[in-house]
């Protein structure tokens, strides 16, 4: 019999082995996510590393070591495992995985940054329209879809703390605030901020000027939905196993809805 809700979870772990020094396995213990979406593993397949809470799943590593990477682990069976779009460019750098669990389409995606200067902005910027041609045709195959990830992208003024110094910054462009309006208005359900209403919820800090302490954050990663709906979409801010935050939320099987819903 299929599992009457599952809880999945995104987190950019920023580096496996880092975050399991920090208690990343306690964690799971505790919270015991049914489908773990990971970003920014940064390390060759580990199908140890939480093998003895039950998980097994995919795994991604960028070509470049220590670089990149995205893992989808599950306590459940899951069948057609999916690495990359395909899309040389991205997949070289392992940036989309996904699976299915119990008739629902996960993916984990780690889209890039460009902060570091032009040349990754404009990687960037030519890649959100390739993605976007591909989580299109994805939900065109007419399985619920949930995509967890890290978007490198703050949507509204209200998803970081200082919008306003921050409009000419990668993450906050206007381009980028545009696509993705458009890449919601494609189908797709932001279900945390469904969940939030009008509140403000970040899930990355920087390491810098005492961002996390004064909560000058970003709301970066994103739950997003097609074809259900995630509940209680929330951040564990007190985990500090990574720059970012675990994002969770709650899907009740039974009540998959294939109908228009709430888009934000």
């Amino acid at each position: 019999m299929p599992a009457s809700s599952l809880k999945v979870t995104t987190f950019n772990v920023n580096g496996l082995r880092s975050a399991l020094r920090k208690g990343l396995a306690d964690w799971v213990e505790r919270e015991a996510p049914d489908v773990l979406l990971l970003q920014e593993v940064r390390a060759d397949p580990m199908p140890d590393a939480l093998a003895h809470l039950g998980y097994g799943g995919v795994w991604f590593p960028a070509q470049k070591a220590g670089y990149s990477g995205v893992a989808l682990l599950t306590r459940h069976e899951f069948t057609d495992p999916r690495v990359g779009m395909p899309h040389d460019e991205m997949d070289a750098e392992g940036r989309v995985v996904s699976a299915v669990v119990h008739g629902i389409r996960f993916v984990s995606v780690y889209l890039p940054s460009g902060s570091s200067g032009e040349v990754r902005q404009s990687f960037k910027d030519r890649v959100l329209g390739d993605y976007q041609a591909w989580v299109s045709a994805l939900m065109a195959e007419g399985l619920p879809v949930v995509i967890g990830g890290d978007y490198n992208i703050a949507h509204r003024n209200i998803d970081l703390k200082n919008w306003r110094s921050n409009q000419k910054n990668s993450g906050f462009l206007p381009h980028e605030r545009e696509w993705m309006t458009a890449h919601l208005q494609s189908g797709l359900t932001d279900c945390h901020r469904a969940h939030l209403g009008e509140q403000a919820e970040y899930t990355w800090w920087s390491n810098r000027g005492n961002a996390y302490a004064n909560n000058v954050g970003w709301r970066i990663d994103y739950l997003l939905a097609s074809g259900l709906q995630v509940r209680n979409v929330c951040v564990d801010r007190e985990a500090r196993l990574s720059d970012h935050a675990p994002l969770s939320g709650m899907i009740e099987v039974g009540e998959m809805l294939f109908t228009d819903h709430e888009r934000v």
